[in-house]
C-alpha cells in the first residue's frame, strides 16, 4: 500500500469513526428530547395509578392531562415516527397502548371490567378508538405493532386494565431506560404468587395464562417459555425446571382499579 493508499485508508477509518459517535449521540439525544415529551403521561401515572392500581374516578373527573397526552400523541407522524431508533419507537407504542387503554375505561366508567365493553362481534380490543399516524384504529391493531419489535417483555408492559394484568407502573416508558424498565416488569409479574410460581416438590409451574396466549412470542427468542423466564423469577429455579409441567393460574379480569 502507498503513502497515498495508506492516507485514504486512514481517512475512511476516521469518519468511520465519527459518523458512528454522532449516530450515538444522535441517538441519545433524541432518546432524552423524547423521554421529556412523556411529562403529561407521567403526570397522570403518578397521579391516578399507586400500587398498579387506577384512581379511575378521579382520572374521569380529571382528564385533561390525559386527554392532552393523548393528543400529542396523536400528532405524530408517521414520517416523524419512522425516523426514531428503536427504543424510542417501543417505548411511544407502549405509553400510547397503556394511555388509550386508560381513554377506553373512562369513556365507559363505571364498569367491573374491560370485558364490559362492546359486544361480541366487536369487543373492547376492537373499538375503533386509537388515533395514531393519521389513522384511527384499534387496541388490537396497536398491540400486534408493539409485538412485531420481537420484543417478548412488551407483554409485561401491555396493561388491559385488568387484575389479571402486569402490574401498571406509576411512571412512562422512556427510551433511555426501557431495558431496566421491562426487566422490572418481568420480576415483578413473576415475583406475584397469586398469578406465577414454581412448585419444585410438585415439579410444576404455574403461569398466568399470558404464557399461553403469547407462548409463541417467547419462544421466538429462547427455546421455551419456562427457558425465557429464567432469568426473572425471584429465586433461581432448579436445574431442569425447563421440563417442569406448566399448569395455568386463573386470569382475573376485574378492573384494576383503586379500593377504597
Amino acid at each position: 500500500m502507498n503513502m497515498r493508499e495508506k492516507m485514504v485508508a486512514r481517512f475512511l477509518a476516521a469518519l468511520a469513526v465519527a459518523l458512528a459517535l454522532g449516530a450515538l449521540a444522535f441517538s441519545r439525544a433524541q432518546a432524552a428530547g423524547l423521554d421529556q415529551s412523556q411529562a403529561l403521561f407521567n403526570q397522570v401515572l403518578t397521579t391516578y395509578v399507586k400500587d398498579a392500581r387506577v384512581n379511575y374516578a378521579a382520572l374521569k373527573a380529571h382528564p385533561q392531562a390525559l386527554d392532552r397526552y393523548l393528543r400529542q400523541v396523536a400528532g405524530v407522524t408517521e414520517p416523524e415516527f419512522n425516523g426514531w431508533t428503536r427504543n424510542p419507537q417501543l417505548a411511544f407504542l407502549i405509553n400510547a397502548y397503556n394511555a388509550y387503554t386508560l381513554r377506553l375505561i373512562l369513556d365507559h366508567y363505571p364498569i367491573k371490567s374491560i370485558k364490559d365493553i362492546g359486544h361480541f362481534w366487536r369487543g373492547p380490543w376492537d373499538q375503533p378508538m386509537v388515533h395514531l399516524f393519521g389513522k384511527t384504529t384499534t387496541l388490537n391493531t396497536l398491540e400486534t405493532q408493539v409485538r412485531g419489535y420481537d420484543e417478548p417483555r412488551v407483554h409485561f408492559a401491555l396493561v388491559c386494565a385488568s387484575i389479571g394484568c402486569p402490574p401498571l407502573r406509576s411512571e412512562p416508558y422512556v427510551a433511555s431506560r426501557l431495558n431496566a424498565q421491562l426487566n422490572d416488569q418481568a420480576k415483578r409479574f413473576l415475583a406475584n404468587r397469586s398469578k406465577n410460581r414454581v412448585d419444585a416438590a410438585d415439579q410444576t409451574v404455574y403461569l398466568s395464562p399470558i404464557f399461553k396466549w403469547y407462548a409463541k412470542d417467547f419462544e421466538r427468542t429462547s427455546s421455551s417459555v419456562l427457558a425465557f423466564l429464567r432469568p426473572y423469577w425471584p429465586a433461581t429455579p432448579p436445574a431442569g425446571y425447563e421440563h417442569f409441567t406448566i399448569r395455568n393460574t386463573a386470569y382475573d379480569w376485574s378492573l384494576n382499579e383503586q379500593t377504597k
